[in-house]
């Protein structure tokens, strides 16, 4: 039986504010009975959004602040203005321990920046990373860091691993969740010494996943592991490459099946199959980055997305939170580094 949850989002992060969270809310509370809200932000504008979802408004409460944290500001200018803020109160409700979960489609800076000071790195964690979903033909897997750190040491690419085989385990329900090492080759002697090190030190630890080796960009859509392991910035790009490049075949298939009468009468055949691409190829089934590492949840909604993105985001921050995640890790944490004889500078 599903385990009463309450989720605090930030009802004015991203491009649309209240006018997306709400509604994203209600399809997620459909999915899930179970959910409870806190919305945080200005109550005049959410509302009468509110008012329109009579179930919703009957599972939640608002706390009221004006204050709003800017898609455009630098990650220390909100830590410095941002206390008091949507993002800030939401993150402070999971700290507190009046939400489960956090969700916002807010400044992904400040979001991770006000996580780490709020919510604070796990003991055994150097850096917190940002995992993502990624479609795959078999079904789905992880893949952290998509941009939380610029570059990692091989003991912070081994905590990433850590870090995704707990949530692939919260999620895909498989108890030794298959991880591989993002590189620029499958041999041993290639890549960055980085990488090369963590290579090693994953084969030679103990730990709760099947560990699989490297594994190549072509290789993540392939489903070949349940989690892909690579530092922030070629993550990030690997990331906004397959999202640009699924766009790029979406219009390429558009315009052939429009330039004759012929290819329109294949497309009007085949409209079963296309919607099957379709809905296979929508970004918004797997949108949400989860912020990894840290002592609650939050889940970083896409800023532009509508309300079905932000209803999948919210399923995350849900199923995230009821899975007893945050135990596992802490637990798979403390053995592994008492393997390696370090204790992680976060524990201080």
């Amino acid at each position: 039986m599903a385990q009463p949850r309450t989720l605090a989002l930030d009802a004015m992060g991203g491009d649309h504010g209240p006018e997306v969270v709400i509604p994203g809310a209600a399809l997620s509370l459909e999915r899930h009975p179970a959910l409870s809200f806190i919305f945080v932000g200005d109550e005049v504008r959410i509302a009468p959004i509110l008012a329109g979802h009579p179930a919703l408004a009957a599972r939640s409460r608002v706390v009221h602040t004006t204050q709003v944290v800017a898609m455009h500001e630098k990650p220390s200018q909100a830590l410095r203005r941002g206390k008091g803020s949507s993002m800030w109160l939401a993150l402070e409700a999971v700290q507190k321990g009046e939400a489960h979960a956090a969700v916002s489609a807010g400044n992904t800076g400040a979001l991770m920046a006000m996580a780490k000071l709020i919510l604070r790195p796990m003991k055994g964690i150097e850096r917190p990373a940002i995992a993502a979903l990624w479609p795959t033909i078999t079904a789905e897997c992880i893949v952290l860091d998509v941009g939380a750190n610029i570059g990692a040491t091989a003991r912070q690419l081994s905590e990433f691993a850590l870090m995704g085989a707990a949530m692939a385990r919260a999620l895909f329900h498989v108890e030794q969740p298959t991880v591989g090492l993002l590189n620029v080759g499958v041999e041993d002697v290639k890549g960055a010494e980085e990488v090369k090190e963590a290579n090693a030190l994953l084969k030679g630890a103990e730990l709760p996943l099947d560990y699989r080796g490297f594994i190549e960009g072509n290789e993540i859509g392939q489903g070949k592991v349940d989690v892909v392991v690579v530092e922030g910035f070629a993550g990030n790009i690997a990331l906004k490459t397959a999202e640009g490049t699924a766009k790029q075949i979406g219009m390429y298939l558009k315009d052939a099946m429009m330039r004759t009468w012929l290819s329109r009468l294949g497309a009007l055949l085949a409209r079963g199959g296309f919607k099957v691409l379709k809905e296979k190829m929508d970004p918004r089934r797997v949108n949400g980055g989860t912020f990894l590492g840290l002592n609650g949840i939050a889940v970083k909604s896409h800023g532009g997305t509508d309300a079905l993105g932000f209803a999948s985001a919210v399923d995350l921050g849900y199923e995230m939170s009821e899975s007893g995640l945050l135990e596992r890790l802490a637990s798979d944490l403390e053995t592994f580094h008492h393997r390696l004889g370090t204790v992680s500078p976060a524990s201080h």
